[in-house]
C-alpha cells in the first residue's frame, strides 16, 4: 500500500486498495488520512472522495494543533503521566523535593515504604478519585496506624496528587470531598520554673547550655547542639543557621529550610551569659561550643544528649511528670512567650514552624484570653461610649 507524505507533522494520505499511486485519480475508492492527534496517538480518518479533500482535512488538523500548543502539551502530559504507576510518578516527584532536609527525606521515604506504596504503588495515576483516597485512609485505619502516621501519610499523598492535578491528569480534584485523618497533638507537658531549674543543674556543662538554649530561645535539640558563639549577632539576638542532623551526625540546614537559610530568635541576657561562660571555660572550635566528647573536630552527638536525659529520669533526683520529654524544654519557651502576651505569629517564626497551624494546634491552650475575657474587654470599651 503506497502512501503520500505531506510536510513534516501534517501526516499522510493513501488508499486501501490494490491500485498503485499513479492510478489513484482514476480509482473509485476513497482516500484515508493518517496523522498524530494532540496526545501523540496515531489516528486515521477515511471516506475522502478526492485527494484535495484529504489534503484539506490534514491541513485543517495541522492548523488546529499549531493554534493550540497549550492544549497539545496538556494532552501529551496526560498521555505520558496518566498511565504511569503511582510509585513511578512519586519517585519522579520526590526527585524535585530539593528543599527537604535530610531528616524530612528519611521520614518521607519511611511513609512511602511502609504505608503508601503497599496500598497505592501499583495503581495507575489516571485511576485516582476521591473513592480511592478514601479507601487508602480506611486501609490505614484497619492496619491500626496511629493518627499522626495517618495524617502524615495523607499529607504526602495529597501533595503528590495535587501535583498531578496541576499537570492536568485529573479533570476533577481527586481529593474533593475527602475527609482528612484528624490528628490533634496531645497537650504539651511543660516543666514548671522550679522543674526547669532542677533539670538545668543536673547534667554536665554542655547539658546546661543546651537546656538554656531550648528553654530560653526555643531551639530544637539539634540546633542547640550546633550552638556557635559567632551566631550572637546582637546582644539580644541569636541567629540559628544550622543543626546537627541526627541521622548523619553532621551539620546541616535547618528543618523546613534550604542550606544558607536562617532564623533570628530573641536572646535573653542570661542565655547569652551562659554561652559566653561556656566558651570562656571550655573554649571553642571554629566558634562551635559543643563537640563529640572524644573528638573535638566532630559535632556534638544526639545520643549523648539523650543519654543524659535518660539518666536524669532514672535517677529520680527531680520530679519528671508523666509525658514530659526532652522536647518539653522547647515547649517551656513557647509557654513563656505566649503567657506574657507575645503574638503567636512571632512565636511560630522563632520556633521555625512550617505554618502557624502547627503552633496553634500545640499551644492554643496557652494563649492568654478566652471568649469570656474578650467579652469583658469589649464590654468595658462599649461602656465608655
Amino acid at each position: 500500500m503506497a502512501t503520500r507524505t505531506l510536510v513534516r507533522g501534517m501526516g499522510t494520505f493513501f488508499k486501501n486498495c490494490e491500485h498503485p499511486e499513479p492510478r489513484w485519480s482514476k480509482c473509485p475508492h476513497p482516500y484515508t488520512i493518517r496523522y498524530r492527534n494532540a496526545a501523540g496517538a496515531q489516528t486515521e480518518e477515511a471516506g475522502f472522495p478526492t485527494q484535495d479533500a484529504a489534503i484539506e482535512r490534514l491541513s485543517e488538523i495541522y492548523k488546529e494543533k499549531k493554534a493550540r500548543p497549550q492544549s497539545r502539551a496538556k494532552a501529551e502530559r496526560i498521555e505520558k503521566y496518566g498511565t504511569m504507576r503511582f510509585r513511578e510518578y512519586t519517585e519522579e516527584w520526590k526527585a524535585g523535593q530539593r528543599h527537604l532536609a535530610t531528616s524530612s527525606v528519611r521520614h518521607l521515604e519511611s511513609l512511602l515504604e511502609h504505608h503508601i506504596y503497599p496500598a497505592l504503588g501499583s495503581r495507575r495515576m489516571n485511576s485516582f478519585d476521591h473513592k480511592v483516597v478514601d479507601g487508602f485512609i480506611r486501609t490505614m485505619e484497619r492496619a491500626n496506624a496511629g493518627l499522626a502516621t495517618q495524617s502524615n501519610a495523607f499529607d504526602k499523598v495529597r501533595a503528590i496528587l495535587l501535583d498531578a492535578h496541576r499537570l492536568g491528569i485529573f479533570p476533577d480534584n481527586p481529593l474533593h470531598g475527602v475527609k482528612a485523618p484528624q490528628y490533634d497533638p496531645d497537650r504539651a507537658v511543660i516543666p514548671s520554673l522550679e522543674q526547669l531549674r532542677a533539670i538545668r543543674a543536673t547534667g554536665d556543662d554542655a547539658w546546661l547550655v543546651i537546656v538554656d538554649l531550648m528553654s530560653g530561645c526555643g531551639l530544637r535539640n539539634g540546633e542547640a547542639a550546633a550552638v556557635n558563639i559567632n551566631n550572637i549577632v546582637a546582644d539580644d539576638v541569636y541567629r540559628i543557621t544550622e543543626q546537627v542532623i541526627k541521622s548523619t551526625g553532621k551539620y546541616g540546614p535547618l528543618k523546613h529550610r534550604k542550606a544558607g537559610d536562617y532564623r533570628d530568635v530573641p536572646l535573653p541576657a542570661r542565655i547569652r551569659e551562659s554561652i559566653e561562660w561556656y566558651a570562656q571555660k571550655h573554649g571553642t572550635v571554629n566558634g562551635y561550643l559543643l563537640h563529640r566528647p572524644a573528638d573535638p573536630t566532630k559535632p556534638y552527638p544526639g545520643w549523648h544528649l539523650s543519654n543524659q536525659w535518660q539518666r536524669i529520669k532514672r535517677s529520680g533526683a527531680i520530679e519528671i511528670p508523666e509525658g514530659m520529654v526532652l522536647y518539653s524544654l522547647r515547649h517551656f519557651f513557647a509557654s513563656n512567650c505566649l503567657s506574657n502576651g507575645i503574638p503567636i505569629t512571632d512565636v511560630a517564626e522563632w520556633m521555625g514552624h512550617r505554618s502557624l497551624d502547627v503552633t496553634f494546634k500545640i499551644y492554643r491552650h496557652l494563649m492568654p484570653g478566652s471568649l469570656g475575657t474578650a467579652a469583658k474587654v469589649l464590654d468595658l470599651a462599649l461602656a465608655k461610649q
